[in-house]
């Protein structure tokens, strides 16, 4: 069997009571097992019950004494004895306040066998009544206002601890503060009482715990007398009564000391130890600094303590002599024995009190004293000695000591009786270490007499030779240092009279570790190793089979609320379990639930939010059954300091000279030094909840003496800093005020000034309430005119000003403020000059004149004005201008005014970012603190500049070698144009350089540029001029007609509706016009399309079928360039598939319906003739279904025209059309007559409008409904339907070409066909859709 050795054997291996384990088949003496309490008060309907347990062996018998006389509990009435082998309890039932006084008493227990008597300790049972208030005549209480009175309590007395409140008959608690405070006797004490302490209901509560019982007091009527004047006079203590007193402490026990003084104003209490400090561990103050207590008194607390009353007018103290004592207490507590016969028992009690205890034996119960004397024991220095003890002296001996605060009771027996020694240990353990560490071997032995013990090699001789090895007085053997060669069997023999009994233990040693227990120092090299030897730290690696901890944790010093971690890594030996962790300050560190304050996994340690209780010594522990490595790291935490815990103020006679003395606890600095203390204060009557600082102290400094401002209700506290910051402030001071005084400052920022012609207001800043010095303050106005030695007029206010009304304007006056208070004047004040209230200047600013600067700036100047007209403080001028035009035409409209403001001590201003060649009005303006004066005009002109640049230059292809540039005229002319300047350069590098020429025409709009090359690029500039010359240039880029051979369609992109496709691109930026042809192309089918201009960016093909694949084929002078694909789908846009050589694709555009009461749309298509460009169609009509459609034709020049001749125009089809319509408008009410004729939908004419040769695609969001009256926009990429769009058209045809193209597409509009040569004939038919035609499908074909 393999036994783990742990170091924690050590708490097994030194317990004397492993050799009392007395075998079952023996016997055993009786042992109190449990018993009631010292001390049992009972109450009447509880139940008594008195407890006796005892075990022992033959079975105990119990008896009970009552007073030191015999009680039978089974002879009583009311009592019942439990029935149970090891019990005498009894229980009294039927408890009443007079049946409870028959059985009280002092109780003891005696629980016998053959081998002895065993005593309980002494129980007294008190028993209580129901608590009464004694009957009293209760009278009322009559003090005048500022004295001290006492309102008595007196409760009923009571074994049990009471609690005493003290509340009015609203059962609200009576507040309690350091003028009015309750002592520990229960009794109401008024250091002084106002008139608002007048109440007739104080009433004293008592609550009795035992009883569950409150009872109250009569009320006391407390009727205080008002006095206009309260006489001050220092503290007289109320509680206690004499200079001293001396008091006894017992050690252990919580002590109070109080002290409750009465006095005006009201004493403050302070606690002194003249014999030595404070004990502050263990020392708390209550009920506002009254009560002293001291939590558990130790005999260091033994002295004087010193309570002292303060106020302003002296002090009071008492002084509190304390002596601890102590009640008895145990140093050597008797313990049971076995002994064999003719051994020497002994049994030792010691024990210690103040003062000393007595102590006494009992055997079985009897006092020694009354046993025969010829008895073989003796008493020698505390000690019970039986000599040549025999089996006939087994006994149950008590030791009982006693002093006068206490007694302690032992039972102990001697058990002499003959046994055979025994082993308990199993035989042929196997035990096994590490080399280096300790092992123990155990060997639990038993027997009376007491069996010796020794430990054998297999030489049978003794292991102790070698100093390695240790015994323990329980029989285990210690081996240290253990070494490769002590691997063996080891023998323990265990001997007695009787007989000799043998076990063996086998050891083995594993691996040849050199540490068994190391610990990191954090400061240091040095290693502490099991056995109290230090060593340096091991510099060669530790053997494979010994645990060690190659790296361990890291001592830091981390701050407060941040994460730390720690790793570790062991190796250990591979055949053994290994463990890894982790200790702080000794106990075991373990993920806590929910909780995420530590982290443990895989050799890591992180605790999280890290506070001050953190800080300590990390371990982390790699063990196996076998050994434990330990390594040790240290964490300091550190941040702002605590809180300082305590304040004292003291001298408070000071008060007088507004000083106080301040002292406080140092707080704790968290590992930081303190660098200094923040003093502050409140005034809880003036500022509540508002802290001022007083000052900072450094840190190494706990007091100082406050200079402080009269009438200040001062409450301190204290805030210790250190480099991370604050700490929390200090639990607030006791509450002082200073006397009042004169006021010290007078007001600030004094003015005057009017705010009417006739009245000055003067203003100041108000004092803080702090420099008030008194609980009001007012302030004394004076004033009289400046320049005068009549008397000041005066007048004293609270407000923060004054109105001094029936002046004249603007005068000057002197004005002086100073603060007052009911205990004086302040200082004398400053005299300021203030004013009367202004009038409006009268005086006109007189204008110099203008000098032109340029054609944009000009310089006004004006004559200072006469400071007596301004009637009051002359802040500037106001200058204003504004431009009525050029001076070609003056502006009728509004304009906008321009102001300049101009300091007082300025008399020119220069006007700048004027228009040229303008007309200016200007104004000058003297103002004051009332407003403007009157104005003084001027009209000006700027002379002529030069010109902006001229407006919207196009450049238009007129053949390879000309073309011709159109522009419109500046929009500012900035005077009178002569004129435009015209330079152009090829961009190429081997082109020309530039040329530039006077174009003298002012009203030229065109100009045509020949013999240019045909495949260069120009660059044109455009400048219109002024007699001052040139202006800004507009630029512009282009070429001739020959570079129009290079097609781009750049960003091409279709959609399509129902029957009708809408091709768009965006023209690229300089290149001339050019014509190409678009041919929509399906199977069996192949529409014509049309030519188109390159500037029109979009083309409308109608007369589609519904859900039918196109392909759509785009040609210059029958060149192929660009093909895509498109399916009709009905009106909603689909999606198509474009291919073109190096053309990027564009997500189309959509088109949307506008509905009336029947489905209608809208479109726009542009159509050619053979002649050329010819109209513009409008269509409308129904969606699929109604049956209904038209068309309008537009031309250039605004003129309506018809369709082409078609079948649509003979007559018998006008005449079905005619009689279809006029028997539907039979059927249909008279609101559908105006929608089936499209009414609502008509084109504005527009005339003399040039073409827009960059017409945009059309989008769903441009159609709306239009009318004679109402014309809506497109959006940014949209022209107009109201303005004219350049016609399409060609008089080219593909009647000489020679064949169609026939391109095939995948669903996702890849190309996958070729050409073909095969020509196809143009399908027919019409739509297979059950509706119309498409809303944009011309009604009639063309020809």
């Amino acid at each position: 069997m393999v036994v783990a050795l742990r170091y924690v054997w050590l708490l097994l291996l030194c317990s004397p009571c492993l050799l009392i384990q007395i075998p079952e088949e023996l016997m055993e003496p009786p042992v109190i097992t449990e018993q009631s309490p010292r001390r049992l008060v009972v109450f009447p309907t509880d139940d008594i019950s008195l407890k006796c347990e005892a075990s022992g062996k033959p079975e105990v018998q119990f008896r009970w004494t009552r007073d030191g006389v015999h009680f039978k509990p089974k002879d009583e009435l009311g009592v019942t004895v439990y029935q149970s082998p090891h019990s005498g309890s009894f229980t009294i039932t039927g408890n009443n306040s007079n049946f409870a006084q028959r059985f009280q008493g002092i109780y003891r227990c005696f629980a016998s066998n053959k081998l002895g008597t065993a005593m309980s300790h002494e129980i007294q049972l008190m028993a209580e009544g129901a608590p009464k208030w004694p009957k009293e005549t209760v009278k009322p209480v009559e003090v005048e206002e500022g004295e001290s009175v006492v309102l008595p309590c007196h409760p009923p007395p009571s074994a049990e601890p009471l609690r005493i409140y003290w509340m009015n008959s609203k059962i609200l608690h009576i507040k309690q503060d350091e003028r009015v405070t309750m002592g520990q006797n229960g009794n109401l004490y008024f250091a002084n009482v106002l008139t608002s302490d007048n109440h007739s209901d104080y009433i004293c509560h008592a609550h009795f715990p035992g009883t569950r019982t409150i009872i109250q007091k009569e009320p006391i009527d407390l009727r205080v007398k008002a006095t206009n004047s309260m006489i001050d006079r220092k503290p007289r203590l109320l509680f206690p009564t004499n200079s001293s007193s001396h008091l006894v402490a017992l050690q252990g026990q919580p002590l109070v000391l109080e002290c409750i003084a009465e006095g005006f104003p009201t004493p403050t209490i302070k606690w002194l130890r003249p014999s030595g400090p404070m004990p502050a561990d263990h020392v708390t103050y209550q009920n506002h600094n009254k009560t002293l207590q001291l939590l558990s008194v130790g005999e260091e607390d033994d002295g004087e303590y010193r309570c002292v009353a303060e106020n302003s007018l002296g002090s009071a103290r008492h002084d509190y002599y304390v002596t601890v004592e102590a009640a008895p207490y145990w140093l050597q507590k008797p313990q049971n024995h076995l002994y064999g016969p003719g051994e020497t028992a002994r049994l030792d009690c010691q024990v210690q009190g103040r003062p000393q205890p007595e102590i006494t034996w009992r055997i079985n119960g009897i006092p020694v004293e009354e046993l025969a004397k010829d008895q073989k024991y003796r008493i020698q220095r505390g000690a019970l000695i039986l000599s040549n003890a025999q089996p006939s002296d087994t006994m149950v001996t008590q030791c009982e000591a006693r002093n006068r605060h206490g007694l302690l009771l032992a039972n102990a027996y001697i058990y002499v009786v003959q046994l055979p020694a025994k082993i308990l240990t199993a035989d042929n353990q196997t035990y096994m270490a590490v080399q280096g560490s300790t092992a123990y071997l155990l060997c639990k032995a038993f027997g009376a007499p007491v069996p010796s013990v020794q430990w054998l090699d297999e030489d049978g001789t003794t292991v102790l030779q070698d100093e390695r090895f240790f015994p323990y007085a329980n029989g285990t053997l210690g081996i240290r240092d253990l070494q490769a060669n002590d691997t063996g069997r080891y023998f323990c023999q265990a001997a007695n009279d009787q007989n000799n009994v043998t076990i063996v233990a086998n050891l083995q040693i594993k691996g040849q570790a050199t540490l068994a227990t190391w610990l990191a120092v954090p400061l240091g090299g040095r290693v502490q190793v099991s056995g109290g030897h230090q060593s340096d730290f091991p510099t060669h690696p530790l053997p494979s089979d010994a645990t060690q901890i190659v790296q361990g944790p890291r001592s830091t010093i981390e701050k407060k609320g941040s994460r730390v971690t720690f790793t570790c890594q062991a190796s250990f030996d591979p055949s053994l379990q290994p463990s890894i962790t982790w200790r702080g300050d000794g106990r075991d560190l373990q993920e806590l639930g929910d909780s995420d304050k530590y982290f443990i996994e895989d050799g890591r340690l992180v605790i999280h939010s890290l506070d001050y209780s953190d800080q300590g010594n990390y371990s982390c522990v790699a063990s196996t059954e076998l050994d434990v490595v330990e390594s040790r790291a240290q964490l300091l935490v550190v941040g702002s300091p605590g809180s300082v815990p305590r304040l004292a103020l003291s001298d408070l006679h000071l008060l007088k000279q507004n000083q106080v003395h301040l002292s406080w606890s140092p707080a704790e600095d968290h590992n930081a030094p303190i660098e200094k203390y923040d003093i502050e204060f409140e005034d809880k009557e003036m500022a509540p909840e508002k802290w001022y600082s007083l000052g900072k102290v450094p840190g190494n400094q706990t007091s100082t003496t406050l200079k402080l401002s009269p009438y200040v209700h001062y409450t301190f506290r204290v805030t210790a800093i250190n480099k991370y910051g604050p700490g929390e402030p200090s639990p607030v001071s006791e509450t002082v005020v200073t006397p009042e005084a004169a006021p010290e400052k007078n007001p600030v920022n004094v003015k005057g000034e009017g705010n009417e012609t006739t009245n000055m207001v003067i203003t100041w800043k108000p004092l803080r309430w702090m420099d008030w010095n008194a609980p009001q303050v007012q302030y004394r106005v004076q004033w009289r005119p400046q320049g005068t030695r009549g008397p000041w007029q005066e007048q004293i206010i609270s407000d923060p000003f004054l109105v001094v009304s029936n002046t004249s304007t603007f005068v000057p006056y002197e004005i002086k403020v100073q603060a007052v208070n009911r205990q004086g004047k302040g200082p004398e004040p400053q005299v300021t000059i203030g004013y009367s209230g202004e009038d409006y200047p009268q005086a006109v600013p007189e204008l110099e004149g203008i000098e032109i600067l340029n054609s944009s700036a000009v310089l006004v100047k004006w004559r200072p004005v006469d400071l007596a007209q301004v009637k009051g403080h002359l802040r500037g001028y106001n200058v204003t201008y504004w431009r009525e035009g050029s001076q070609r035409k003056h502006s009728k409209r509004h304009t906008h005014r321009d102001h300049v403001v101009v300091p007082a001590n300025t008399t020119s201003v220069i006007l700048s970012g004027l228009r040229p060649y303008s007309s200016y009005q200007l104004e000058v303006q003297a103002f004051n603190g009332r407003g403007l004066g009157p104005a003084s005009e001027l009209t000006f002109n700027t002379p002529e500049g030069v010109p902006g640049h001229p407006e919207a230059l196009h450049v238009e292809c007129q053949s390879n070698t000309s073309l011709r540039l159109h522009w419109q005229p500046p929009l500012s002319h900035n005077g009178v144009l002569t004129g435009y300047v015209l330079s152009y350069r090829p961009l190429d590098e081997g082109g020309k350089g530039q040329l530039s020429f006077n174009l003298r025409d002012p009203e030229l709009r065109t100009h045509n540029l020949t013999d240019l090359s045909p495949y260069l690029r120009y660059r044109f500039q455009l400048q219109a001029t002024t007699k001052e010359g040139p202006g800004e240039a507009i630029v512009r880029e282009g070429g001739t007609m020959a570079l129009s051979g290079i097609s781009d369609f750049g960003n091409i992109s279709a959609t399509a509706g129902e029957n009708y496709s809408v091709v768009s691109w965006v023209p690229k930026e300089g290149q001339c016009n050019f014509r190409f042809h678009i041919l929509f192309k399906a199977l069996g089918e192949e529409k014509g399309g049309a030519y188109v201009s390159y500037n029109q960016s979009s083309y409308t093909q109608g007369d589609l079928q519904p859900d039918t694949d196109y392909e759509i084929h785009l040609f210059k002078e029958r060149m192929f360039q660009h093909r895509m694909a498109v399916k009709t789908n009905g009106t909603a846009p689909v999606c198509f598939s474009s291919q073109n050589l190096g053309v990027p694709e564009l997500a189309p555009f959509r088109t949307v319906s506008t509905d009336a009461f029947f489905p209608v749309s809208l479109s726009l298509s542009l159509f050619t003739t053979p002649q050329g460009p010819d109209f513009m169609s409008i269509l409308r009509g129904p969606r699929s279904g109604s049956g209904l459609g038209g068309s309008v034709g537009v031309s250039p020049s605004g003129r309506v025209r018809l369709p082409p001749a078609g079948f649509a125009t003979e007559g018998w089809f006008i005449g079905f059309v005619s009689a279809i319509i006029l028997l539907l408008l039979l059927l249909l009410i008279l609101c559908f007559i105006k929608r089936s004729k499209g009414g609502k939908y008509s084109v504005k004419d527009k005339e003399d409008t040039q073409v827009d040769s960059e017409a945009r695609p059309m989008k769903d969001e441009a159609f709306g409904e239009y009318s004679d009256n109402e014309e809506k926009a497109f959006g940014s990429s949209q022209p107009s339907l109201n303005g004219d769009i350049k016609p399409l058209g060609s008089d080219d045809s593909l009647a000489d070409y020679g064949g169609s193209v026939d391109v095939q597409f995948n669903e996702d509009g890849s190309f996958i066909g070729q050409y073909s040569g095969k020509k196809e004939k143009e399908a027919a038919g019409g739509n297979d859709s059950s509706g119309a035609t498409s809303p944009i499908n011309p009604a009639v074909a063309l020809e």
